[in-house]
């Protein structure tokens, strides 16, 4: 995977070569490949058990070799074959030098080879150039320079800005839509607030989104690590963690009504504001629970690098996400200019409040929605009375903190909190049956079009690597659109840029065919192709045309940014 895209066709083949020597890849470089110039890259390894290890590649261009120089060929394609092309080049070969990092560690060098004729594995256009290459893994596999440490400081700096940038823009993105009644509760709560409480509550809600920026991405490489093929946004694939947060937005629109508060009545009369502080950091571990099914720009890139690297890195690089997501609320907070914008307490709180309950209620049934995907009627059926079960225990929890609020504890409100927490229970116990509804690893996966997509508009097929092969070969351009059912911003890109009249008619006009993977449940094959492409999850835009680079398209598309890319030049 090419550091700098288009220098290589990432849609080609990639035939690996082993010879006495160590290994070598057959490269297609396009019209864009500069010889003088080195190519640098990642470079998968993957084990017979399905472990992967990222690796940091810096090719070198060498001249053709001599006849009498040694090169690496398989035995069926010795390498003093005669060039059999009609053109002087030959073929692109990224010879490692020395790799090492952990289980992958050993040595692989050798030179170019020289012949052009056809390979076993498939056909390579003629007038490539041979490159040497070197390999280095640092800890897990960062990218990192060949030698010295500058050049990798500089590109974990460029992570890390990456990030930051990232999180920033994820606060425009449709995936963060859920969380903007509670985000805009808090800035009205900022203003009837003194200086000291704003600022304390800014960073309690930038922690918690640290926080949960830096757990999630820790359990995402402790399961790759344990050889799971999991990716960003990989637990809304999970049917039980769907149902889960469903129940949690469900709760929290039930306390923006009014029908119970989460503190015990002593904590809500208490005027301490340690436990508004509590709240703060809460929403900030929701709000990345809701917003991560998506990636924003920048942040594809970023995640991509932190989880190839080493946990340390990695960590710092999610760190770097959190603080660009929740940056603006801590400038609001610490800007004076802008907190005297802020608008008067009032009665109109109260209003707003309940307001911006009916956004995550609407957020539930999107979710509702979702568990339909994934886990078909029954699975709504019990999200569904999993709700009447929380919302039975809400209103009795409510009426009970109420009674204790004017007239005290008694045993009464001991029994009354007691059949509130059977509800919750009650709730909890349909967790093993959601749990049941995922699909079972290794009975029947799902294809790459996945259950959301079995209705295929015109002129898209289900994605797998084999036809976009073929449709490559057969010189056909095809544009590659990765999706998920849970990911809010695919779907806003399907309707305002990609299924347009204007968008249709162009990729009509243009012949392109469009293959769509659905990575809405587990699918190896889908996560496998991100991966290859630098991406850990979606939306993921790939544009193949019949000749020349391939084109990754940003995280939000318009139908004119989509049309431009699919026009052919000589248009």
């Amino acid at each position: 995977m090419p550091q700098e895209r288009g220098r290589i066709g990432e849609a080609a083949p990639q035939a690996l070569l082993f010879g006495p020597e160590g290994l070598a890849l057959r490269l297609d470089p396009t019209a864009d490949f500069t010889p003088a110039k080195p190519l640098s890259g990642i470079l998968v390894l993957k084990a017979p058990d399905g472990t992967e290890r990222a690796l940091s590649v810096r090719a070198t261009p060498l001249p053709p070799p001599m006849a009498s120089e040694p090169s690496i060929a398989p035995s069926a394609r010795p390498a003093t074959e005669p060039n059999t092309g009609t053109t002087s080049g030959t073929a692109a070969e990224a010879a490692a030098g020395t790799a090492t990092g952990g289980t992958t560690a050993g040595t692989a060098t050798g030179t170019a080879m020289g012949a052009t004729s056809p390979d076993p594995a498939g056909d390579y256009p003629a007038g490539e150039q041979p490159m040497a290459g070197h390999l280095a893994a640092l800890g897990n596999g960062v990218p990192g320079p060949p030698h010295g440490g500058g050049e990798s400081a500089s590109g974990l700096f460029r992570l890390v800005v990456l990030g930051f940038l990232g999180g920033l823009v994820l606060n425009l993105m449709p995936c963060v839509f859920p969380i903007l009644a509670m985000k805009a509760l808090a800035v009205a709560r900022m203003g009837q607030s003194e200086r000291l409480h704003q600022k304390q509550s800014a960073i309690s809600y930038a922690a918690g989104v640290i926080l949960g920026f830096t757990a999630l991405g820790a359990l995402v490489m402790a399961l790759r690590l344990g050889g799971a093929a999991t990716g960003w946004g990989f637990q809304f694939q999970s049917t039980m963690f769907v149902g889960m947060i469903t129940w949690l937005i469900f709760a929290m629109a039930l306390n923006l009504l009014g029908v119970f508060v989460f503190l015990p009545p002593a904590f809500a009369l208490s005027s301490s504001p340690r436990h508004g502080l509590v709240h703060d950091l809460l929403t900030g571990l929701l709000a990345v629970a809701v917003a991560s099914p998506c990636t924003a720009p920048f942040m594809g890139v970023a995640i991509a690098g932190a989880l190839a690297g080493p946990p340390a890195t990695g960590l710092v690089i999610f760190a770097a996400l959190g603080i660009g997501l929740a940056a603006p609320y801590v400038l609001l907070a610490f800007c004076p200019a802008l907190a005297k914008s802020l608008p008067r307490p009032g009665a109109w709180m109260d209003y707003l409040r309940q307001f911006l309950a009916f956004p995550l209620l609407g957020t539930c049934v999107w979710l509702l929605w979702v568990a339909a995907v994934e886990g078909g009627a029954t699975t709504v059926l019990l999200v569904s009375s999993g709700m009447v079960f929380l919302a039975f225990a809400a209103w009795v929890y409510g009426i009970t903190q109420r009674r204790q609020l004017h007239a005290g504890h008694d045993r009464d409100c001991t029994a009354l909190y007691g059949v509130a927490l059977l509800g919750l229970l009650a709730a909890m116990a349909l967790l093993p049956a959601l749990l049941e509804q995922a699909p079972q690893a290794g009975a029947n996966p799902p294809s790459a079009s996945g259950p959301g997509l079995s209705a295929l508009p015109s002129g898209t097929e289900a994605f797998s690597e084999e036809r976009l092969r073929a449709l490559h070969n057969a010189g056909k351009p095809v544009f590659v659109d990765m999706t998920a059912a849970w990911c809010i911003t695919c779907l806003v890109n399907e309707r305002m840029a990609l299924n347009t009249q204007a968008t249709q008619a162009a990729m009509a006009r243009y012949g392109v065919i469009t293959l769509r993977g659905d990575w809405t449940q587990r699918n190896p094959a889908i996560t496998a192709f991100l991966r290859k492409h630098g991406r850990d999850g979606v939306p993921f835009y790939l544009f193949v045309p019949a000749h020349g680079a391939a084109v990754v398209l940003p995280q939000i598309l318009t139908p004119g940014l989509v049309i431009g890319t699919i026009t052919p030049h000589d248009k």
